[in-house]
Formats: C-alpha cells, structure tokens, sequence
C-alpha cells in the first residue's frame, strides 16, 4: 500500500508521521513545493524508524509528482494557512487554484486513489476537488468533522475530568468558526448522556470553546494548529487503509441527505477501503436540523465564491 501526503508543512508533515509511526502502508511519499523542503522532512523522518521501531519507507519530492504513481490514498494538505485574525473563508482565492492543481497532479500518476483534503477552507476545497476531478463522490473526503470533534471531547474531557477515550462527541456541519454544530445532545461519556453531569450552561460554553477551537489556537501560536489536524487526517487514513469501517464525521457529497444538495458538508460516514460507503442518519432534531441548513447557506455562499476564481 501507497499514500502520498501534499504539503510538507507543518500539518502535512504531523500527518505523514503518524502514518510511518503506524506502518499503514509500505511507502510513504511526502510532496512539497519548496525545493528540498519534502527531501529533509522524509530524511528526518526516516532517522526516527530505528528509534521507534517502524518500517514505512518515506521519501520526499519537489513537486515531482512521479514519484507519487500507484498511491492508493492521497492526502492534501497544501495551500497558505491561517493567521491571526484570519477567517478560512479568506483563505479561497489562494488557495482554490493550489488545491486544483494538486488533485489533478496526483490523479494523473494514481487515478483510482481516495482523495483526502485537509487544507482550508475544507467544506470548499473538498467541493472544488469533487467537481474538478470528477471522480466518484465517494472518493473525495473532507478530513474537518474529525477534527473538530477531537476537540470537542477535548473540552468536554476538561469539564468532566475523565478519560478521553470514554466519550463520544460528534460535530456536523461546516468546518467554519460559525457553522460547526457540536451535537452536546448526543455526546456521552461510556453510554451516559454528559448532560447528565454537566449544566446547559456549561454544554453551551463547551459548544462556543469547540466552535473558535481553531481561532484559539491559531492566537496562540501565530499560524494554524499541526499535532490535532495532522493526527485526524491520519485517523482518517487509517479507517481507509485497513478498512475499518470507522464512523467519522467527515466533509461529503451530499444529495439528499440531511435535506442538503450540490454540497459538501460534514455529516457521519463510514470509512473503509472504498472510501466514504455510506452516510449515517442520526435524526437531528428541529434545533439541530435548523443550524445544520444555516451551515449549509454558509458554506454554499463560499463556494460560490469559487466561479469568480476557478476558470
């Protein structure tokens, strides 16, 4: 097995660590467009396998796009990230035409490869990568909802001073400060409802920490988060890979389902080796349904946006 990861960034470079310090696939190749930037990612990289004990075989490339032929998943993380103050939406006109350029690099040397599209804006670059490429729906994965999520349980893990690993918390929606829905209705902690241990009030402030989790960061650090984003887009290679049918909350074509066409948007999916196989109906309520088409007349405006950019 074959995944190749475009971008050496930060994010990029976190995702393709994960991957070799998993041994999901045989090689690894790491594409950047920075002359020799990929080259000394893959090479510090690789003088970690003795230490941690993986076999992943990682090489790095400058935009030699041949090195990536055969891979059978894909990941991009290429484009500018965010700063300070920065919206993603603001983001599009940059990098719209980076991520174009990219799949359809990739698909030339691998044309049966998932694609999976972490940079930003998701929502819109996953729905450019789907109407661009014209490949199967199925085949296009927006990575956001998982990570959104991770950092869902991480507040809600904070407040109920428990294990991480023994909550359940999803986020929908747009992958947007403004349009992510955390579902605090169905979040549980090992079976149990977390509203049975946490006020409205506290439920609504872990929504509102969830829904700016990105900006807080990005304040932070001066430029977007890496260990989170990169450690989701590796989960997610990992459900494909070893076709683990994993449900994630992930960025979709969607055609009829939660009352949303012509979009892509985060809902729960199962992930195995054919991609994304099926959409998972978790009956919103009217609330629930009501923000998710707010979400979606956001994201739909931005990707509007893409007929003034993308010739």
């Amino acid at each position: 097995m074959k995944v190749t990861v475009v971008g050496a960034g930060a994010v990029g470079a976190t995702c393709a660590d994960n991957i070799a310090r998993k041994e999901l696939v045989e090689e690894l190749v790491l594409v950047d467009i920075k002359e020799g930037f990929a080259e000394g990612k893959a090479l510090d990289i690789m003088q970690t396998a003795s230490l941690l004990g993986f076999d992943t075989r990682v090489i790095g490339s400058t935009n030699d796009y041949s090195k990536t032929a055969n891979s059978d998943v894909c990941v991009i993380t290429s484009g500018i990230p965010r700063k300070p103050g920065m919206t993603r939406e603001e983001l599009i006109g940059t990098n719209a035409k980076i991520v174009e350029g990219v799949a359809k690099s990739l698909l030339e040397y691998s044309p049966n490869a998932i694609i999976v599209v972490i940079s930003n804006p998701m929502d819109t670059m996953t729905y450019l990568t789907l109407k661009a490429t014209g490949l199967p729906k199925n085949r296009i994965i927006g990575m956001g909802g998982i990570l959104d999520s991770a950092r869902f349980k991480c507040y809600l893990q904070a407040a109920l001073d428990c294990s991480p690993n023994d909550l359940h918390g999803v986020v929908i929606g747009g992958h947007g400060d403004t349009t992510m829905i955390p579902l605090t209705r169905l979040a549980t902690l090992n079976g149990t409802p977390v509203s049975n241990f946490l006020s409205a009030e506290q439920l609504k402030q872990i929504s509102a920490d969830t829904m700016v989790g990105g900006a807080t960061l990005t304040k932070l650090l001066g430029t977007s988060a890496w260990y989170a984003p990169g450690a989701a887009g590796a989960a997610l290679v990992e459900s494909i890979i070893r076709n683990e049918k994993k449900v994630f909350p992930c960025c979709v074509s969607l055609e009829g389902e939660y009352g949303q066409n012509d979009i892509c948007l985060g809902v729960p999916v199962v992930v195995g080796r054919n991609g994304w196989e099926k959409i998972i109906d978790y009956k919103l309520n009217a609330e629930e349904q009501e923000l998710f088409n707010k979400s979606a007349e956001a994201v739909r405006n931005m990707n509007q946006v893409l007929d003034t950019l993308v010739a």
